[in-house]
């Protein structure tokens, strides 16, 4: 009777407050039983060790602000590294927030664009002036950095008509979004060598996001699939059309490398 009591007390609270749903839909439970379902992926993507993706990661990230919202130093890190392997490379990024991850990048790339809410859409949203006006705080200003205005939802990637060796999602990371952001980028903006990266396809290096995975699944072409990976000590999928190797997430790891930190602060 406390189970049929609790149900009801439930499907009550969820009329009144259809947004409670919500909390349903989007819990990990129900997107883990979807992958498992559909792609039969119970610990998500295979993980690639970072060593495996470049041998050299000692890379200097100029610009980390150790704020809300950032990235880890070593997502920003993976980016800056494999934005190297291109000759002049051209990168795109969808969600720039302060722009920490663009203006590294932009250090060794000859071109870069981002794709962020207007300010006006944020304040139609509900968030706050201060917070519309804190995007692209790193990033203004920088004359290889072009910031364009849109959400991905509707945006024409298509008119940019432009090709690009590094790709970074790391806009909303809710299904609709991610899967939309998916599908679009390798529709309109990648070429045969191009390397895509997702942000936030892990909450931490050691456990992943099902959402975002299934997300990235169904909007990654099938013949692409088996080219995803989450890349270790990373919140990060990779896209990378070679076959490397891998093994199973079987978090807690067992460290089998270490990360020298040098920090400098510089005032602004």
């Amino acid at each position: 009777m406390k189970k049929i009591k609790k149900a009801i007390n439930g499907l009550s609270e969820i009329i009144k407050n259809p947004w409670l749903l919500n909390n349903i839909i989007n819990d990990d439970t129900v997107w883990s039983r979807y992958v498992k379902g559909k792609y039969n992926l119970v610990n998500g993507l295979p993980v690639v060790d970072i060593s495996h993706v470049d041998e050299d990661f000692s890379t200097t990230l100029e610009c980390f602000a150790f704020l809300d919202g950032s990235c880890l130093p070593t997502d920003i890190l993976l980016l800056k590294t494999l934005a190297g392997k291109f000759d002049r490379c051209r990168y795109f990024e969808i969600g720039t927030w302060r722009g920490e991850s663009v203006v590294n990048v932009s250090s060794v790339a000859a071109e870069c664009y981002t794709l962020n809410l207007s300010k006006s859409d944020l304040i139609s949203m509900g968030y706050k002036e201060r917070y519309a006006d804190l995007h692209g705080f790193f990033s203004k200003g920088k004359s290889n950095i072009k910031h364009l205005l849109g959400n991905s939802l509707n945006f024409d990637f298509a008119g940019i008509n432009k090709k690009f060796d590094l790709v970074f999602i790391d806009g909303d990371h809710h299904y609709d979004y991610v899967k939309n952001d998916t599908q679009k980028v390798f529709k309109h903006l990648v070429h045969e060598n191009s390397i895509v990266v997702w942000h936030d396809y892990a909450r931490n290096p050691e456990v992943f996001r099902p959402e975002v995975l299934a997300a990235i699944l169904d909007g990654t072409p099938q013949e692409f699939r088996k080219y995803l990976y989450h890349v270790s000590n990373t919140m990060c999928a990779v896209f990378i059309r070679s076959e490397l190797p891998v093994k199973e997430l079987d978090a807690p790891e067992m460290p089998n490398k270490t990360f020298k930190v040098v920090i400098e602060s510089r005032s602004l």
